[in-house]
């Protein structure tokens, strides 16, 4: 299972060792580590199937996904030219990158990725620093962002059950002059594409485990690379909701989950039990994400 050791199993039998080699895949990809080859699992297979140069790589809708477009990115994003997070999606942001490296190359701008074009990566890829420039240019443009909640797009998604949650964080955040949009929904890709669309400057997800006896929190983390702004709002998240809910401290990780992945912004996702503590302290949960959120705006990235 791509790199993953399964063989124990019999060819056609899902057994132990194919569970195991499961588990190791999704924990790897940053998924939910269940064991299931379920459709997010199956669909992350199939992009680690992919190797720059297996096809030609051009914007479409939907867009391609894969391992392939993660590493044009990734070298595009190291010769300067900027395609947003290394997240293995091939949208606008890449598109424009990749039409640009064609364009100060003195090759044809059609915005594919075919031999020609690859071949000139390699050559010059040899000679590019291996900081890519996403990074730092996340980090510029939150450091040069507002310090005050004041008139900042704020995304607030639960995926169902947490209405009531919702409205407490809807107040809260509008007391400080944020503007808020509350969205209810279980796709987390229908989430992302309603946040983006909103051009949200955070988005914040809430989701009860019911086996949970804590707080975690994760943010972006995918191929080789992470969300600054992300990571830090999930760090402060951490110091505030489980000493408001008094239960314990799951920790932050990254994910690759599409609610993390396909938004365009910094984004995490809270995830909160038992459920009885979340709806007996709603209020004290909304003031705690509330003051998470003004000390990320106050310091996004430090």
């Amino acid at each position: 299972m791509v790199g993953h050791e399964s063989a124990a199993d019999g060819p056609g039998q899902f057994g132990g060792a194919t569970e195991a080699a499961c588990r190791a895949f999704q924990q790897a990809r940053g998924l939910r580590i269940d064991g299931i080859c379920g459709q997010q699992t199956w669909a992350a297979l199939v992009e680690a199937g992919y190797r720059l140069g297996d096809r030609l790589l051009y914007r479409r809708f939907p867009p391609l996904r894969g391992d392939d477009v993660a590493d044009l990115q990734r070298r595009l994003s190291t010769l300067g030219f900027d395609t947003g997070r290394v997240d293995g999606i091939l949208g606008e942001r890449t598109e424009h990158a990749l039409a640009d490296f064609q364009r100060n190359a003195g090759l044809t701008v059609d915005g594919i990725c075919g031999p020609t074009t690859l071949d000139t990566l390699d050559r010059l890829g040899r000679r590019a620093p291996p900081q890519p420039v996403a990074p730092v240019r996340e980090q510029a443009d939150l450091r040069h962002g507002p310090r005050t909640l004041q008139d900042r797009r704020v995304v607030v998604a639960e995926g169902g059950g947490l209405d009531a949650l919702a409205r407490e964080l809807e107040r809260a955040l509008v007391a400080t002059g944020a503007l808020v949009t509350v969205l209810h929904h279980p796709d987390g890709s229908t989430q992302a594409a309603a946040a983006n669309a909103a051009a949200a400057d955070v988005f914040i997800g809430v989701a009860v485990d019911p086996d949970a006896e804590g707080c975690s929190t994760a943010y972006y983390a995918g191929h080789g690379g992470a969300s600054t702004g992300g990571r830090r709002l999930a760090e402060l998240l951490q110091a505030a909701v489980p000493d408001a809910l008094d239960v314990k401290d799951g920790g932050t990780r990254g994910m690759a989950v599409p609610a993390l992945r396909e938004t365009r912004m910094p984004a995490v996702l809270c995830e909160l039990g038992p459920p009885s503590a979340v709806v007996e302290r709603a209020a004290e949960l909304a003031a705690a994400v509330t003051a998470a959120l003004a000390r990320w705006a106050a310091a996004p990235c430090d």
